[in-house]
């Protein structure tokens, strides 16, 4: 080649980069995200909203890129025209850039897009300078996955430009709307440049409420604070302490049943400006759960009070038909843009089509303009604020379920039958739910399907038409004799699906629980029903123990196990009775009097167990919950009144009822008169205070005077009921022991000091299997009881002390036990058995010879020890030999765990919350996982004596081998 061809060759490639760099130099970069929407199949159309600054002087619309170039993962750069492009204020424009691409395989796909330049003297980039030298990078990840089924991203539906105020709170949400129905989440990010091949890498950035000093909020709160809430998207600021611009950026997180599936970067500018009008203000707006088929008319109101014009917008995935299916909403605001309070009107026609999982969000934006007569109006700033109307749409409740038995080779079955449902939406199912027994349900429209805790399992689906289900446990028959209960609950598949895709019925919405259908057979169990005191004595009390005879035929040899344990929550159970029975009617086998028991002292629980004969032998059947004594005691000391307090632990309800409180005439002794009739609330604990007042007339009234160091008797009658029509008597009644009790002393107990035996979790982590062989653990308490406290005596009569218990230290603890062990001296030490860990906090108290109690010992809590140990190494090679990675021997006390896996680039490739995690080699979407060194992070929450435990984060490595 000649050097004059060379040198022409030279200057025409010089000059056309001199025009790319002066033509790219020109775009002034304020903000812009890339969204994605799928065609067909593998293909995808790709967005780049972006927005130019064309601030004078001299910019204009033409000096935006022409052009951009997209990055598909490593696959780009692929060159893309500029479409639209359309002015939309504040000296800025909308420009979009729009093509189809067809990814490869189903895999994560990172999108992006480099730009230049950013706009000079961003003050929170590059500590504010060269920032035009800076490029704009911005990416999106989209997740093209069989096992989730289709996915797009989300759309921002609000434009990132909006002017901020020094010293003003100022609010931007983008408006996300995902068509899937699939939940968003918002945390910050740091803005990127490119570093070339589709590559992002931060910017030096602050927050922007770091520059200008500490500042203020605009309430006067310090400091200033810059918040992004990861619910709603509001993007919070308050308030810009320095004018000028600000770039800032967020991640909007894109989940489907607990996996994060994409993710959009939006990149935006703020703008402040010395302002010298207010921003306008909007009202309030409550979050709406509606049934479909609800027609909504909201009002929508805000107000300046500067006088200025106000302006009033809205934008919505409702109001685009694309986005969701018709009837669109509409929003009409009569007096536009010439008033200072405006008025809108939003209205939307629900449908079943619109049911779904996730609210839909409304944005409202309301913008103020200068009012006639404003001086300078040039200086006046258009400043916003925005609300969000939050919209759940679930589906209608199912309605006339029934059931009646049903003839199956099984055994036990039910047929179920209900109305035609109202929404007949293609592939929605109806999941049938069944549990033992019958209870009420809370009702909260906000609170679709079956609420956790509250029992019901899952026993079958069928398309949204039926209206039928044979219920025989899959096969194995049900358990005859046994009372279920019902409910139906209708799941919706996720908008765009057709309810038979891999996962489209998870996050695709659901009705509120039908009402619930109980199946009222004969009870084939005893039920205890009576645990009353007839006498009070350390050594010959005596409670009388009834329950009810089941239903079952009479004739057949059956047989009652009665079981005491000392204690109102004691588990030492010991038999006390065995009572044959042929279930004849009128036989007194229903009853047992326990006697010879120290009732003044301890409380006592009891259970029975049901023996019945089959195939001629004695066969346990089931045994009853668990019913206490009735347990009386002192309250607080006051000298002209006595306290008393009263609880039971028993499986019917005591509460919301009236119970009856008794007191001993002293003119004839023995004799308790009734003085009170006691309404008591929800809680199981009751209390009294005795004034000397007879407040129950029938039987007599007897008025004492409550004086100092005079003894007072009283006993407790509580009335309760099971609340079911089967079980009679209906109310039951029962005595609590016979307290004698001091007004006040002039001395008192003290408080004991209480220890609890330590563990020694040093020596506990050398053996990882400590605890896998114990089903239940003990704590040991051990307590001394001094002579004098500051200096003044303690009472030394101590007959009894009084052990509580709680599992979390914000608990109020529970009497667990009373330890005496009389003629011999007090006993100082207690075994608290049965526990399925060591977590807990224990308090101590004194009881004298009044029966008055002392205050609290120091309060003592344990903790479990931390144990969870992982591998470094396991084999997913199908051999069934160390195939999986999990924890050795027992995890012990782990509550809850987040576990992630991460591969040498630090991609996350595996996470789960499963306490024995049982990670099979494979990612998240079931792929498997090529062998090498991965690293995990396993937070852990043990079981401990606070409610939420610190978590523990246990890192390390593990080698796969296949």
């Amino acid at each position: 080649m000649s050097l004059t061809l060379r040198s022409l060759l030279t200057f025409i490639c010089f000059t056309v980069l001199l025009f790319s760099v002066s033509q790219v130099k020109a775009t002034h970069f304020r903000a812009g995200e890339i969204t994605a929407k799928r065609i067909s199949g593998l293909t995808y159309q790709i967005t780049l909203s972006a927005y130019f600054d064309v601030s004078p002087p001299g910019k204009t619309a033409a000096d935006a890129a022409t052009f951009v170039e997209f990055y598909f993962g490593t696959d780009g750069p692929k060159r893309v025209e500029r479409g639209t492009v359309r002015n939309i204020g504040n000296n800025t424009t909308y420009n979009e850039y729009v093509t189809t691409y067809t990814f490869p395989s189903a895999n994560p796909y990172q999108i992006s897009v480099r730009m230049e330049n950013r706009n000079a003297s961003t003050l929170n980039l590059n500590n504010g300078v060269a920032t035009d030298r800076l490029n704009f990078f911005v990416h999106s990840t989209l997740e093209i996955n069989a096992q989730f089924g289709s996915n797009q991203t989300p759309v921002l539906l609000n434009p990132p430009i909006d002017v901020a105020a020094v010293g003003q709170r100022y609010i931007h949400n983008p408006n996300a709307f995902d068509a899937d129905g699939d939940s968003l989440a918002y945390k910050l990010f740091t803005p990127q440049q490119s570093s070339g091949g589709g590559r992002g890498v931060n910017i030096d950035y602050k927050h922007p409420n770091l520059i200008g000093g500490p500042g203020q909020t605009e309430n006067g709160a310090t400091p200033a604070t810059f918040t992004l809430d990861e619910r709603t998207g509001d993007l919070v600021w308050d308030a810009p302490t320095m004018k000028g611009q600000y770039n800032i950026a967020f991640i909007v997180e894109e989940w489907r049943d607990g996996v994060l599936i994409g993710q959009i970067v939006r990149d935006m500018q703020i703008l402040v400006e010395d302002a010298r009008n207010d921003r306008p203000l909007m009202d309030p707006l409550p979050d709406l759960c509606v049934e479909a088929g609800t027609f909504i008319n909201q009002q929508i109101k805000a107000t300046d009070k500067n006088g200025d014009r106000l302006t009033l917008t809205s934008t919505g995935g409702v109001y685009q038909n694309g986005l969701i299916k018709p009837a669109l909403a509409a929003f009409n605001v009569p007096q536009q843009g010439s008033q200072n309070t405006v008025t809108g009107q939003f209205t939307w026609q629900t449908s079943c089509d619109h049911i779904r999982l996730e609210p839909y969000d409304v944005l409202f934006k309301v913008e103020d303009s200068p009012a006639p007569g404003t001086p300078n109006p040039g200086l006046f700033r258009k400043l916003v604020d925005m609300t969000t109307l939050s919209i759940k749409v679930y589906g209608p409740k199912p309605t006339g379920l029934r059931a009646v038995a049903a003839t199956d080779p099984a055994g036990t079955a039910y047929r179920l039958n209900w109305d035609a449902y109202k929404c007949l939406v293609n592939g929605a199912r109806v999941v049938i739910y069944r549990k033992e027994g019958c209870t009420d349900i809370p009702e909260d429209v906000c609170i679709t399907g079956i609420p956790a805790g509250s029992g019901y399992e899952e026993v079958g689906r069928v398309p949204v038409t039926q209206t039928t289900f044979l219920d025989n446990n899959g096969g194995d028959g049900l358990r005859p004799g046994v009372s279920y209960s019902y409910r139906l609950v209708v799941l919706f598949p996720r908008p765009g699906t057709t309810g038979t895709e891999p996962g489209s019925l998870v996050g695709g919405g659901e009705s509120m629980a039908s009402d619930e259908f109980c199946l009222k057979l004969p009870i084939l169990m005893p039920v205890i029903t009576n645990v009353t005191v007839d006498s009070t004595s350390e050594t010959r009390g005596v409670i009388t123990v009834k329950w009810i005879r089941p239903a079952a035929p009479s004739g057949l040899p059956a047989q009652y196990r009665l079981f005491r344990a000392t204690g109102q929550s004691g588990t030492a159970f010991t038999l006390v009775s065995t009572i044959n029975t042929n279930l004849v009617a009128g036989a007194p086998d229903t009853i047992f009097v326990d006697r010879g028991l120290n009732t003044q002292v301890n409380p006592y629980n009891y259970k029975l167990e049901y023996w019945t004969t089959q195939n001629g032998q004695l066969v346990k059947f089931d045994e009853t919950e668990t019913a206490s004594s009735v347990r009386l005691e002192q309250g607080a000391a006051e000298p002209t009144r006595v306290r008393i307090n009263w609880s039971a632990l028993v499986p019917w309800d005591n509460a919301n009822r009236v119970h009856r409180v008794y007191r001993e005439d002293k003119t004839r002794p023995g004799t308790f008169n009734r003085i009170a009739d006691v309404p008591v609330g929800p809680s199981q604990n009751f209390t009294f205070t005795d004034d000397g007042v007879d407040r129950y007339a029938a039987d007599g009234t007897v008025n004492v005077t409550i004086v100092n160091d005079s003894t007072y008797c009283y006993k407790v009658e509580t009335v309760g009921s099971y609340n079911n029509s089967q079980i009679r008597p209906a109310v039951l009644y029962n005595f609590s022991q016979i307290l004698c009790v001091s007004s006040s002393d002039t001395t008192k107990p003290c408080p004991p000091v209480l220890a609890l035996d330590p563990l020694n979790c040093d020596s506990l982590n050398a053996h990882p299997d400590a605890f896998c062989d114990s089903p239940t653990f003990t704590n040991h308490l051990s307590w001394t009881y001094p002579q004098q406290v500051d200096g003044k005596e303690c009472d030394p009569n101590v007959s009894a002390y009084k052990v509580y218990y709680a599992r979390y230290e914000d608990e109020t603890p529970g009497l667990i036990a009373t330890v005496t062990i009389p003629p011999a001296p007090l006993a100082t030490t207690y075994d608290h058995a049965g526990l399925t860990s060591f977590a807990g906090c224990y308090y101590v108290t004194a009881v004298n010879r009044f029966g008055t109690e002392s205050a609290p010992s120091n309060i003592v809590c344990k903790d479990n020890c931390p144990m969870y140990v992982l591998p470094n190494v396991f084999t997913p090679n199908g051999d069934s030999k160390n195939d999986i990675f999990q924890p050795y021997e027992c995890p012990a006390f782990v509550q809850s765990l987040e576990f992630r896996v991460f591969n040498r680039w630090g991609a996350k490739v595996f996470s789960t919350n499963d306490v024995n995690i049982n990670w099979n080699g494979k990612t998240n979407a079931g792929k498997d996982l090529a062998a090498g060194q991965y690293y995990y992070e396993v937070t852990v929450y043990f079981e401990s004596s606070k409610k939420q435990s610190d978590p523990t984060t246990i890192k390390g490595w593990v080698q796969l081998l296949r």
